[in-house]
């Protein structure tokens, strides 16, 4: 573990690979779990918001719940999350003419028809943030549709931290970042230097 201020820093995120692979995975962590993406309470105004931009792109199914129940709901959990359909599929979640499903309002976002990119705990998968009192917890969270992401990831070398520099930056800050690939080197040499000891 790596502590940086008041956030606590699992290894995994400096020594496991990560690169997504959508042609493989058709973006599977979308529509998979027992419950919809977590949301920061400031995001619930930000999804109401884009909800006009992206209504069109949604499923009738997703209209429903929406029109039922809002664009959140608390799950058993207590946690709040993003509302689904069917127990499974994220309310802005589409398809493409190749079956993979894609993000509504990302898609807007990158089409510049709105400034919100989508709840930050889907930008940061799969790190998975906790909050435990005085400090806040970054983890990786293993999942078997992912199976395809850590195969190109380990391919490319490309550590956890460095695929997701961009959200990883809109959730704790440019200097936050900085210093965790300081010491992302450093753990990496000193890594390294007990694996050379050991042959």
């Amino acid at each position: 573990m790596i502590q940086i201020e008041d956030i606590v820093v699992s290894s995994d995120i400096i020594t496991e690979k990560f690169l997504c692979n959508l042609e493989a995975c058709k973006g599977e962590c979308c529509i998979e779990g027992d419950a919809g993406a977590p949301v920061e309470e400031s995001e619930v105004k930000e999804l109401e918001k884009v909800l006009p931009v992206v209504w069109d792109e949604l499923s009738p199914e997703a209209k429903a719940i929406i029109e039922k129940q809002g664009v959140v709901y608390t799950d058993k959990d207590g946690d709040l999350v993003t509302s689904i359909v069917n127990n499974k599929d994220c309310v802005f979640t589409c398809y493409d003419e190749k079956g993979c499903c894609y993000c509504a309002i990302e898609k807007a976002y990158r089409e510049g028809k709105c400034d919100f990119y989508k709840p930050v705990s889907c930008h940061l998968y799969p790190i998975r943030i906790g909050n435990y009192g005085l400090y806040t917890a970054v983890n990786y969270h293993r999942w078997d549709v992912c199976k395809a992401a850590v195969i190109l990831g380990r391919k490319g070398n490309v550590p956890v931290y460095k695929f997701l520099k961009e959200p990883l930056i809109r959730k704790f800050g440019a200097e936050w970042y900085q210093m965790l690939c300081d010491c992302a080197e450093e753990w990496q040499k000193e890594y390294l230097g007990e694996e050379e000891k050991r042959y």
